[in-house]
């Protein structure tokens, strides 16, 4: 892990397109901005894990119901008698 200490409005860069500022500073919290392209997710870290679990949770298939559904979505084919007496 990388510690660094920043003043209010200071920056840190994270590659060529992410930009975390110190926007302010209140007692014990530290407020900052992130700047980053759309298609980079930034969360909170406890958002995340749950994100992660809720994801897990979805992705959990009971194979009991997947069974059940199987066989409920099988084509029932009707016998038809052999025609014998051509």
């Amino acid at each position: 892990m990388l510690v660094l200490t920043r003043k209010l409005g200071e920056v840190i860069t994270i590659g060529d397109e992410i930009k975390i500022t110190v926007v302010g500073i209140e007692g014990s919290q530290v407020k900052i901005g992130i700047d980053a392209p759309k298609q980079v997710k930034v969360h909170r870290a406890e958002i995340f894990e749950r994100i992660k679990q809720e994801n897990a949770d979805a992705a959990h298939v009971d194979k009991e119901y997947v069974s059940d559904l199987t066989h409920a979505l099988q084509p029932r084919h009707k016998r038809l008698p052999h025609d014998t007496a051509k």
